[in-house]
């Protein structure tokens, strides 16, 4: 069984800066991809940014591109999201994900397509 803890969550204000990591307790290796979405209480949850595990390729999500990195640290079994220069709309539980299972490109951004997931935390970003 695959978990995934994440943390780095928490208060900041407005044009502050975050860093999100989330734990793997299986061989990160194995994985395909690790990614990061985000979701706001009666909205759907939203793609932030993916990483290919093995080629080391990322992708975002267009309301972050710019502003979010995303890294892996195979040693740790870790993935990380640093998040620079954020906006009250950042609010929300951000949540890991992992898969092991290659899908084209676009799928990266699809959370259907990622079976292991963390419990989420918290951003609140104020204003």
């Amino acid at each position: 069984q695959v978990q995934l803890v994440e943390s780095g969550g928490g208060l900041v204000q407005a044009g502050g800066s975050l860093r999100l990591s989330c734990a793997a307790s299986a061989r990160a290796g194995s994985f395909n991809a690790m990614g990061w979405f985000r979701q706001v209480p009666g909205k759907e949850r939203e793609f932030v940014s993916a990483i290919n595990w093995s080629a080391g390729s990322t992708y975002y999500g267009d309301s972050v591109k710019g502003r979010f990195t995303i890294s892996r640290e195979n040693a740790k079994n870790t993935v990380y999201l640093q998040m620079n220069s954020l906006k009250p709309e950042d609010t929300a539980v951000y949540y890991c994900a992992a898969r092991v299972q290659y899908y084209p490109g676009a799928y990266y951004s699809n959370d259907r397509t990622y079976p292991y997931w963390g419990q989420g935390t918290q951003v609140t970003v104020s204003s």
